[in-house]
């Protein structure tokens, strides 16, 4: 003999509608997009605007840091790459910043723009900030981490992604 409850008339809800752990749970991750977001456009404009760090040599350049953090980093062979062309690599970075951070603030192509994200924290973690000990005063890899609950789910409220993917369905509604 089977028993279930009967879903047409069960409400798991007093009045019927969702509670506040419900629309806590929706929009959790709306923090963390705009952090994250404007954090990186932030960083991104920082280095486009410094005429400093945009060059081969000299106080505060891409190129001093890249030589500075060569012998340390988990990865020499990375840093090696970027000191073909520092500066080209730092318009890369300050490049991919900005459109990682505007992808993630507005939603558009979210999951992508997480793991430029990821990607370019990963990076950063496994060169610059590598032999930073603790380990847990280098802030790369907390980025890290903090991009990866946005690669598994995008940004399902409040975006460009969830607008266009709402207007889909309504169009296949229409052809039914």
């Amino acid at each position: 003999m089977t028993h279930g409850i009967r879903t047409d008339t069960h409400s798991p809800y007093a009045n019927g509608g969702p509670d506040w752990r419900d629309t806590a749970t929706r929009y959790a991750l709306l923090p963390l997009r705009v952090f994250l977001g404007v954090t990186f456009i932030y960083a991104g404009l920082d280095k486009l605007t410094d005429s400093a760090f945009m060059k081969d040599s000299g106080s505060g350049s891409i190129g001093d840091l890249m030589r500075t953090v060569r012998d340390s980093a988990a990865i020499p062979d990375l840093v090696d790459l970027a000191l073909k062309n520092p500066v080209g690599f730092g318009y890369a970075i300050a490049f991919g910043e900005l459109a990682v951070g505007i992808g993630i603030l507005v939603g558009l192509l979210a999951r992508l723009a997480a793991l430029g994200g990821a990607l370019i924290s990963l990076s950063l973690w496994l060169t610059v900030s590598w032999a930073t000990d603790p380990y847990y005063y280098g802030n790369d890899l907390a980025y890290l981490m903090a991009w990866i609950p946005l690669v598994l789910a995008g940004a399902p409220v409040l975006s460009l992604d969830a607008a266009l993917r709402s207007r889909r369905r309504r169009r296949v509604g229409d052809y039914r």
